[in-house]
């Protein structure tokens, strides 16, 4: 029997504990959103053929927008608009599902650091036994206290766990506990289960698949992805120039300018991404971009520069590194840049698979000097910084 699988990611809380003035599954985590990163494992899981993001309902678009920009499309990556608590947002997601999907996965869209082994034993615990929930044994003395803030009792902790996410159940039964619960507060999908009458297996979770609740808890999660040391860090440094023809569109970060001239060159000459290929090429120690993709092999005659970024990281990824920011300065007279700068960055933030805000275009002139000057052509450096990952 084929499996089919979905996942709901609840992520319309705000995180008020972090006192800052976005969600907390919008934050950075290594170059890439929290909320990205909880998201990317369950994508290589075969039998998950859907996945429904409930954001705030204020934030539908910039969601949208984030998870485009880090290149999650909308054939397997849904955003609809959460709820006021997180049953809530669950079960708008559930809404959203197609009758063909047999299990139902939910994973905190402030998880980012969920393994794909995990999400394959809390699915097939689902499969095999109804619903399924990741948990780890508590380990520390759980003490009780009293209104002064002393010791009360001591809580024998040998049959005691700490609730995690995936959480897993077949669909029938979760849409069950929603009908058997009515509008009754749970903290999560376990809790409506177990109100049910339903039982919920254990499984074993990871240490390391923590929550994001406090700023704090970044630093944590930035450790175990550095392997728990000090961050391996690459700097690479990339230059570029085209001079000017007729006849061809201006193509720079992969955006057409309209411009009286386009630039020379045997790609689309993408001078602005070809100097971001040569800095991360640089910053792994493989050479520039005219050793991967010399203008003396045909395939690469007119080709799209951002095809040829998408292949620069593929070796990044194979290497082990993640993008941790780009800083890059176009040098031109004409045309006017900075109109085009946004859709610049997010075109070259996909192709990199990072958010947007972790790319920086600038565009300056020389004031008449040299040959950008002259508005012979144009010129283009890059510096980008590498961060390592864990295995």
């Amino acid at each position: 029997m084929t499996i089919r699988a979905a996942v709901i990611i609840p992520a319309a809380g705000f995180g008020t504990r972090m006192n800052l003035d976005r969600p907390k599954q919008f934050l950075l985590l290594a170059g890439i959103p929290v909320l990205v990163r909880a998201i990317r494992p369950f994508l290589a899981e075969s039998r998950v053929r859907r996945i429904v993001v409930a954001a705030p309902a204020e934030r539908l678009a910039e969601t949208r927008a984030l998870l485009d920009g880090c290149g999650l499309d909308e054939s397997r990556v849904q955003v609809v608009a959460g709820g006021r608590r997180r049953q809530d947002s669950v079960r708008a997601g559930l809404d959203a599902l197609g009758e063909d999907i047999d299990v139902v996965l939910v994973h905190d869209g402030a998880r980012p650091l969920v393994s794909a082994e995990l999400i394959g034993r809390c699915l097939q615990a689902a499969i095999d036994h109804g619903a399924a929930i990741a948990a780890v044994p508590v380990k520390d003395t759980l003490k009780r206290g009293d209104e002064q803030s002393q010791v009360s009792a001591t809580i024998d902790r040998r049959h005691l766990w700490q609730a995690q996410t995936p959480q897993a159940a077949r669909r029938e039964l979760l849409e069950k506990a929603y009908a058997v619960n009515g509008d009754r507060d749970v903290t999560d999908e376990s809790s409506l289960l177990e109100q049910a009458g339903i039982p919920v297996t254990l499984v074993a979770g990871a240490e390391e698949n923590l929550k994001i609740t406090r700023v704090e808890d970044l630093d944590v999660a930035q450790r175990l992805l550095t392997g728990g040391g000090a961050a391996a860090l690459r700097i690479g440094h990339g230059y570029d120039a085209h001079r000017f023809t007729e006849n061809r569109p201006l193509i720079l970060g992969g955006v057409e300018i309209p411009h009286s001239h386009g630039l020379a060159g045997h790609s689309d000459a993408d001078v602005l991404t070809h100097a971001l290929c040569d800095a991360l090429l640089g910053a792994l120690g493989r050479g520039d971009i005219g050793r991967h993709f010399p203008d003396s092999d045909g395939r690469y005659a007119g080709i799209s520069s951002l095809v040829l970024l998408r292949r620069v990281m593929e070796m990044v990824v194979e290497d082990g590194f993640v993008v941790g920011n780009a800083d890059i300065t176009v040098v031109c007279q004409r045309p006017r840049l900075t109109p085009h700068v946004p859709a610049m960055g997010e075109a070259l933030a996909a192709a990199c698979r990072v958010d947007s805000a972790v790319i920086n275009i600038k565009a300056t002139t020389t004031e008449g000097m040299g040959f950008t000057g002259r508005m012979e052509g144009i010129a283009c450096h890059a510096v980008v910084l590498l961060q390592q990952q864990r295995d």
